[in-house]
């Protein structure tokens, strides 16, 4: 990143004050970013080529985010007509799910991406930088979490990291647990020289290859979402089958591929490192109190609860058009994987799901019941297709497995 390229107002303003790269640097790293980089706003062409390619070979699996318009999010003068430049920014966070508790169980495990809404502060820093453009007269619009922009590329253009081999960005010295976002604007603060980037890091380390519970890293840098646990638990319609018993006991996102990076694990040892650390007391504490760190969430308890109490205590996460039947089914994919048949409490949620008026429920019930081994005389509904599906579908009970 240039060390003093200075703004200068634009638009024929000429009474507002100059703001320089590493003001906005230390204005983005007061807020809370760990990184903060600077690159033009040209189009990323060849992401946009990469993006119809896989998309064309069915890699995004139905996911939309950036595959939706390659053109608009490769694009950041869509976001700005005029668009000179981006500021990106990464703002850090903690992993480390520990162990459930040892109470109330079976728990479901949240991915660290996914524990608190990480991009709320990360738009507040971003924002902060913005204010500052915005004084010094230019125009400037906040880019985060959308499907707006691609995000990893402007980071890698940007110089804030590498390309993982997990295809996430791997920021020196941090690793790959961060959200990343950026401010678009008309300042003309790019840098004058051609981007170098950050050199690649991994070598000849495959760890997230070899540690994808599923095979989803099927090349260096490309994922076949189809396989992705952290896409299949928002993907819509009925679980995939071959992956049911690789989610295990996750209910939001998988951290398997960061779990194994070394760089993640050498900082998940070192001490001292700002890192935003929220509220304790979470949207899902408030919702189902039993939640307790935010990494764990009750399965049963996500089992009973109303619609508005799912949505109050989840509706932050990507669930299909926002509806709570996505979270059932996820939790009684989990519920047969993890719960135990001798408990009271697993074979009741499992009765009254197999009773449930929603066929994809029943359908899902019926897998976890065959799973764990009882019985399905609480089955109704038996003639809907879905649940006619899965009543058919070989299933190995676990105690078999």
């Amino acid at each position: 990143m240039p060390r003093r390229e200075t703004l200068e107002p634009s638009g024929g303003i000429t009474d507002a004050m100059t703001v320089d790269v590493d003001t906005l640097a230390t204005i983005g790293r007061t807020a809370g970013l760990c990184a903060v980089g600077v690159c033009r706003a040209e189009p990323f062409s060849e992401v946009a080529a990469v993006l119809h390619e896989r998309k064309q070979a069915g890699l995004h699996g139905g996911m939309q985010f950036t595959y939706r318009n390659p053109e608009r999010s490769t694009d950041p003068t869509r976001l700005l007509p005029g668009a000179a430049a981006l500021i990106v920014g990464a703002l850090e966070f903690e992993a480390g799910a520990g162990d459930p508790p040892s109470d109330g169980g079976p728990y479901a495990r949240v991915a660290a991406y996914a524990r608190r809404d990480y991009y709320q502060p990360l738009r507040t820093a971003l924002e902060a930088v913005a204010a500052a453009l915005r004084a010094a007269g230019h125009r400037a619009v906040v880019s985060a979490d959308g499907n707006g922009l691609v995000d990893r590329a402007a980071a890698h253009r940007a110089g804030i990291g590498w390309w993982g081999k997990n295809s996430n960005i791997l920021v020196p010295g941090v690793g790959s647990l961060v959200v990343l976002g950026a401010v678009v604007t008309d300042a003309p603060i790019a840098p004058q020289e051609p981007e170098s980037g950050v050199a690649d890091g991994c070598g000849s380390c495959r760890q997230c290859l070899d540690g994808c519970p599923t095979g989803a890293i099927i090349a260096p840098g490309t994922v076949d979402a189809r396989r992705c646990l952290a896409w299949l638990v928002q993907a819509d319609g009925v679980f995939d089958p071959d992956y049911r018993v690789a989610l295990g006991d996750r209910i939001y996102g998988c951290d398997d591929c960061s779990d194994v990076c070394p760089p993640n694990r050498v900082r998940v040892r070192l001490t001292g490192r700002t890192r935003h650390r929220p509220d304790p007391v979470s949207e899902v504490d408030r919702a189902l109190p039993s939640t307790g760190n935010g990494a764990w969430v009750p399965v049963l308890e996500m089992l009973d609860a109303s619609d508005g109490a799912l949505m109050a205590g989840f509706g932050r996460w990507y669930i299909p058009r926002r509806e709570p039947r996505y979270l059932r089914r996820n939790a009684l994919v989990v519920l047969a994987n993890v719960g135990d048949r001798s408990d009271s409490r697993v074979r009741s949620a499992v009765d009254r799901a197999l009773r449930d008026p929603d066929p994809l429920i029943r359908a899902h019930a019926v897998w976890c019941a065959r799973r764990l081994g009882l019985g399905l005389d609480a089955l109704s509904g038996r003639d809907d297709p879905l649940v006619r599906a899965e009543m058919e579908r070989p299933v190995r009970p676990r105690d078999a497995t």
